[in-house]
């Protein structure tokens, strides 16, 4: 038996495969090592994979939306789990080529889902996003907070779960989305904001924060989100659930950029330039849904997390700010 991570090449699929390998699964890793960023960074995570248990790791190269590659996947691997962290990512580049978004995401997933349910596959986990909330009524969100997306991007997202709940309901394939709430941490795709904060202090260089700098995230560490995917392996607590994943507090972009550079020691101060259009102004996560049926837990702070990004950064800096600078 084996498990199916989509994406697994990226920054959270590829963290989600270290953890099941380091556990002792079988795992396949299918991803089309898409472009968005540089794909020597997916590159690097897949080497790193290997030299973990090259006899129970597996790299098939391809898309979700190839249905006969999916099937071979399914049935020559024995997958019983499938963690569905692939994705078309992007708020921003989604306004410009929705359709695109579309064809990947949606599409991918459903792909996905009706040849796990013709497979045998027990459960598939979705990698959601705090973007299917939009604008808040009220903050922190919970589950039951209307969903108005504003891009895409989260349109996408937002379908997905609905196909997800249908086929749980209707299909023999249990499912859980898992709503994201801004994922940080080593390895993290190098076009966002911490990567490029961390990138220019250590250049001397001044943070560059859009907008005025009072929109807040939940800014989730990675380990954490990990763990909430390997609490849902052999559980069906959550079969049929939608539950948020975020972190243990909230941080204005300026504040976090002024982070940055303390962990640094920059001598700078920040800029700002126009905001951008589909960001979120706000999220905030209530995790209690998630706390009460997996026993979901946040352990890093915002603080621990940038300090152990900007180390690890600094470690790594030869082959990895190459890859920031030029996203």
């Amino acid at each position: 038996m084996a498990v199916l991570v989509t994406g697994g090449a990226g920054f959270i699929g590829s963290k989600l495969t270290e953890r099941l390998l380091t556990d002792g699964s079988n795992v396949v890793v299918l991803d089309n090592l898409d472009p968005y960023y540089d794909p020597e960074l997916k590159q690097k995570n897949l080497e790193h994979l290997r030299g973990i248990s090259p006899d129970r790791f597996t790299f098939v190269e391809g898309t979700i939306t190839d249905r006969s590659l999916v099937e071979t996947i399914l049935s020559e691997n024995d997958v019983t789990v499938v963690f569905h962290e692939a994705a078309k990512a992007g708020v921003r580049p989604s306004v410009a080529a929705p359709m695109a978004y579309e064809k990947n995401n949606v599409e991918g997933l459903i792909t996905l889902l009706e040849t796990a349910a013709e497979h045998g596959v027990r459960r598939l986990v979705h990698a959601s996003s705090s973007s299917v909330y939009g604008v808040p009524e009220y903050l922190p969100y919970d589950e039951e907070h209307p969903n108005h997306p504003k891009s895409p991007y989260a349109v996408t997202k937002l379908a997905c779960e609905h196909y997800c709940n249908v086929f749980d309901d209707l299909r023999d394939v249990s499912t859980v989305n898992l709503r994201y709430f801004t994922v940080y941490g080593p390895r993290m795709r190098p076009n966002m904001a911490i990567s490029n904060f961390v990138s220019r202090c250590l250049d001397d260089e001044p943070p560059i924060v859009f907008g005025d700098g009072e929109q807040t995230r939940d800014f989730t560490y990675v380990d954490d989100i990990v763990e909430a995917n390997i609490s849902l392996m052999d559980s069906d607590v959550a079969d049929g659930e939608s539950l948020n994943v975020g972190s243990t507090d909230t941080i204005t972009i300026r504040e976090l950029a002024e982070y940055v550079v303390e962990e640094t020691g920059a001598d700078v101060d920040i800029v700002h330039e126009d905001p951008k259009d589909a960001d979120s102004r706000h999220t905030h996560a209530d995790v209690s849904k998630a706390r009460e049926l997996i026993d979901y837990e946040p352990t890093t702070s915002i603080r621990e997390g940038v300090s152990k990004f900007v180390e690890w950064y600094v470690e790594n800096r030869d082959w990895y700010e190459p890859l920031v600078l030029n996203s």
